[in-house]
């Protein structure tokens, strides 16, 4: 699921994964805007109890395909989306990924 944060100036936006029915638990990847076709992405959080079982892959390959789909650009500040470009490498993730 895509969501904005409400309240902000700049609204920062998140790709969440709801991890139980019934449960408030979410790991959560947060990004934002920067330019009109440019993101940040900037973090990951996966709560303790479910860290391990590959979700904050999930929410990498959600991000950076939604990257390639929409024609962006994307930063990487969050050590995990660099961490997960690199073990995946994909020629489309390059392409749109700032240097």
């Amino acid at each position: 699921e895509k969501h904005t944060i409400p309240n902000t100036q700049i609204p920062v936006l998140i790709f969440q994964v709801k991890l139980i029915c019934r449960s408030h638990d979410r790991a959560v990847l947060l990004y934002e805007y920067v330019g009109k076709k440019t993101v940040d992405l900037q973090h990951t959080e996966v709560p303790d109890a479910y860290r391990g079982r590959g979700i904050a892959k999930h929410l990498a390959k959600a991000a950076m395909d939604f990257v390639v789909e929409e024609d962006l650009k994307a930063h990487l500040t969050c050590w995990y989306i660099q961490k997960y470009v690199k073990e995946n490498p994909q020629p489309q993730y390059f392409e749109h990924i700032y240097q």
